[in-house]
């Protein structure tokens, strides 16, 4: 295996942080669209408590934060932010990868767009986590797991694959995207500074959130977030998070900033440790001490690891 799993969710997560809050120029700031992953901490805080995927929990922690998702431009991305941790606990399995995406979805609107878009996203994220990401045939596979569908988004990202073949420009590329439908050109966008730069995580959300082009007629500062936000986390998924720069890494360490409604940076890397955990069926004596203890002996506080599909919860 190229990265571990802890690595690539690790990547995923601090991916779309990273890529969100990047302004133009590659300067990072922090204080921009904090709650946009807001969503997702408690979606992968759910999934930690219960070890598996329970809506009605979901649903309970977004009404205690008073989460009530009003129609917004920013309200699309946001849910397919929302939707990371489902991507990454199911990422093994297809069938219920797609069948939790959608349950998923029904919390919110039925919006096709958003649909697509989330399930695009998700299973570009499931196939780097895989290693099974062919960037020849990464769009292809994609079009088919979306299925038959009114949107746009299969033939957008249709032609992002053409781009790249004729090795297009960022340029070109924005100029091509910046029209139509916001979020169907964003999930565009963010697979073209993706696959342009597979293995560069700084170049991929860079180009993302480069937006001085006077062709593109959306370059918003919402508009950049959200293709920075999606690139990262595809990148992210694939490189792992050694592939995001040090000094990045150094600079969130050293900050310590709030991260999508948490207290600190650090506090997401241990939620993310803790997730990781779950999914990986570790099994915590803590909070069972007698089942592995002799009989008037202390219990030895440990922690079991396994194999993914053996004890692991769904």
């Amino acid at each position: 295996m190229r990265y571990s799993p802890i690595s690539r969710f690790k990547g995923t997560l601090l991916g779309a942080f990273l890529g969100g809050s990047l302004a133009s120029g590659g300067e990072i700031q922090f204080q921009s669209y904090l709650d946009l992953g807001k969503m997702a901490v408690l979606g992968t805080q759910s999934l930690i408590a219960l070890g598996r995927l329970d809506l009605d929990d979901w649903i309970r922690r977004q009404q205690e934060q008073s989460l009530h998702l009003a129609a917004t431009d920013d309200t699309s991305i946001k849910i397919i932010i929302a939707t990371l941790p489902v991507a990454l606990f199911f990422h093994e399995n297809p069938i219920k990868l797609r069948q939790n995406l959608l349950r998923v979805l029904n919390i919110w609107k039925d919006d096709p767009v958003v649909r697509d878009g989330t399930l695009a996203v998700a299973y570009a994220i499931a196939l780097a986590l895989t290693e099974k990401l062919d960037p020849l045939t990464l769009i292809p596979q994609t079009i088919a797991f979306i299925g038959e569908t009114p949107t746009s988004i299969p033939k957008k990202l249709l032609r992002v694959q053409n781009l790249l073949a004729q090795g297009v420009g960022l340029s070109r590329a924005q100029a091509e995207f910046a029209r139509e439908e916001k979020l169907s050109n964003t999930i565009a966008m963010a697979f073209y500074c993706f696959l342009s730069t597979l293995e560069d995580f700084r170049l991929a959300v860079l180009q993302a959130t480069y937006n001085n082009n006077s062709q593109v007629l959306d370059a918003t500062p919402l508009s950049s977030k959200a293709t920075g936000a999606i690139t990262g986390a595809l990148s992210g998924a694939y490189n792992g998070i050694s592939g995001i720069p040090v000094n990045w890494q150094v600079l969130l360490l050293q900050s310590n900033p709030p991260v999508w409604g948490l207290t600190s940076f650090s506090q997401m890397l241990q939620l993310t440790d803790a997730f990781v955990a779950v999914w990986s069926g570790v099994y915590d004596l803590t909070l069972n001490p007698r089942e592995l203890a002799e009989e008037g002996c202390e219990a030895v506080l440990l922690s079991v690891y396994a194999a993914p599909r053996v004890i692991r919860l769904r």
